[in-house]
């Protein structure tokens, strides 16, 4: 990742306030300091990681995460002009136990039938990878494919079993006392009895246990439980994947083992980033920096959650709008809690475009908070399309449009050079509004009869565009309709005079600019519509 920032860009970038360049910041003060320490410090690569738990298919927070941690990463190139290598490791748990089974996966039985075995030796219910965790961790790579990310995968099965957590897994047996000190006092009387930071893989079921350790040999770096089912005693090595850790000491133990210099979480993990720092310390490492970002929601206000599948999933996204305005919605208040459902995505794709075809013109210290700058690692595309996407929305339900090449023929009205091949931005924009309104809008849509102040104010917009020359301004058309409006009972309320040609001729409550959604739509298949509400066609 090499940075080619011009010198406006680079005297202004010290002092700019967005927030990846904040977190990068403290995380340049942390390597300063391991850097005064231990000078070898200086030299290694800096280590960026996102976790993930394949124990149920990626969701959209996943995704995420690993973009905003691009971001930062991005964020620090910047702030020390590329001079420290960076690594960005997306770390999968597929070594924890199937505590329980998704509820938004076929073959149910089949999973039932594995429960506390890895994922990576649960059977894939798809019936298309070798595991259930092969199967997920297959999706979430070509998302993160797809959207161009630069990352690391990491599998916790192969780490455990390469051996190369082992050096950390016997700093941890050796601190054994000191990480049950930390955890026991925050579990409850009949947890206590049972925890332990070493989970067993029992060699004859297979399954990760969840029993306590009932001797310890630091030397021969073993542990001693006792079998649940057999009640036989079992000694274990804890290296070689035979152990893996309960989670908190995991998350420790991978920071340690791998020199994890940055890790964010969601807010609902705070206390766990609190107990495996501590954890960190007591192995000899030292906990990365990181925030706490909001949790994602949905359409109910609860959390989106991999096992329930409730929310948007990444696919369903990228059906209805671009990637890049789904890395917007990420980089937009990462610390407020977001409604993450589908009635977000018209605005997400327009404020999207909004920063793009602004971009262009702002200076330095704009630019640098202009979420499209960081969303395209400094180098963000030019484009000024001449609609938006909610004006196409409202054009394909005027139109009945089912096919692109309907909605280029009204484009052309607008802009006589665009082509699907000079404006592939634009054709993909048409081909999402086609498909989220017919899944969407269209569904939803209610029409009524106009009022009789209405209709009269509806007649007056006809008389004067058939008044109106061909070509038309959309500024100048919009003047009409505000003229109509003013001059037939809405001077004082042009607010319900726009609601009103919403409801009457687009079955909505709300649309876009209705002077430009004439230029575009047409003067005459304008005045057509208007004909089919007051006629009450469309209500009917």
């Amino acid at each position: 990742m090499t940075q080619n920032l011009d010198s406006a860009i680079k005297d202004a970038i010290q002092d700019a306030k967005a927030w990846p360049f904040e977190e990068a910041r403290r995380l340049i003060k942390r390597l300063d300091k391991l850097a005064k320490t231990n000078p070898e410090e200086a030299g290694r690569p800096v280590i960026f990681q996102t976790g993930y738990g394949p124990s149920g298919l990626p969701h959209i927070g996943t995704f995420g995460e690993v973009a905003r941690t691009s971001i930062v990463r991005h964020a620090f190139h910047a702030l020390t002009d590329g001079k420290r290598e960076t690594r960005l490791i997306c770390f999968s748990d597929d070594m924890d136990g199937l505590r329980k089974v998704p509820t938004n996966v076929p073959n149910q039985e089949l999973l039932q039938a594995a429960l506390d075995k890895p994922l990576t030796q649960v059977p894939d219910p798809f019936g298309t990878h070798e595991s259930f965790a092969h199967h997920n961790n297959a999706r979430l790579q070509a998302f993160l494919d797809q959207f161009g990310f630069s990352y690391e995968f990491f599998s916790a099965t192969e780490c455990y079993q390469s051996g190369m957590m082992d050096a950390t897994l016997l700093k941890m047996l050796a601190a054994y006392d000191k990480v049950m000190d930390i955890i026991l006092p925050t579990l409850g009387a009949e947890r206590q009895k049972t925890y332990s930071p070493f989970l067993p893989v029992c060699q004859r079921t297979g399954k990760v246990l969840q029993v306590p350790m009932i001797a310890r040999d630091i030397e021969a770096g073993t542990v001693t439980y006792v079998d649940p089912e057999t009640n036989e005693e079992i000694t274990t090595p804890v290296t070689g994947g035979r152990v893996k850790c309960q989670w908190k000491a995991d998350w420790a133990m991978r920071w340690t083992a791998l020199d994890v210099d940055y890790e964010m979480a969601g807010k609902d993990l705070i206390d766990s980033v609190t107990l495996s720092s501590r954890i960190c310390k007591a192995l000899g490492g030292t906990p990365p920096e990181g925030f706490n970002y909001e949790l994602f929601l949905d359409e109910n206000g609860e959390k989106i959650s991999k096992s329930k599948g409730n929310g948007l999933t990444i696919d369903q996204w990228l059906k209805y709008a671009s990637p890049q305005s789904l890395s917007l919605f990420m980089f937009q208040k990462p610390k407020t809690a977001k409604r993450l459902y589908f009635d977000v995505i018209p605005r997400a794709v327009d404020e999207y475009l909004q920063h793009i075809r602004g971009i262009k013109t702002q200076d330095a210290k704009a630019q640098l908070s202009n979420p499209a700058w960081h969303i395209h690692e400094g180098t963000p595309p030019t484009a000024d399309l001449p609609v938006t996407f909610g004006l196409l929305l409202n054009l394909v339900s005027a139109a009945n449009a089912d096919d692109k090449q309907i909605l280029w023929g009204f484009i052309k009205r607008l802009a006589p050079d665009a082509t699907p091949d000079n404006q592939p931005l634009l054709d993909d924009m048409a081909g999402y509004a086609i498909a989220y309104h017919e899944d969407f809008v269209q569904p939803t849509k209610t029409f009524r009869t106009a009022s009789e102040t209405e209709a009269t104010a509806l007649k007056a917009l006809d008389d004067k565009l058939a008044r109106a020359a061909d070509g038309m301004s959309a500024e100048d058309l919009q003047t009409l309709v505000y003229e109509a409006g003013k001059e037939n009972g809405f001077a004082d309320s042009l607010k319900d005079w726009f609601k009103a040609i919403y409801e009457v001729l687009l079955g909505q409550s709300q649309g876009p600019r209705f002077g430009s959604f004439i230029a575009l739509y047409g003067i005459a298949e304008t005045r057509g519509l208007i004909a089919k509400g007051l006629a009450g066609e469309l209500a009917a």
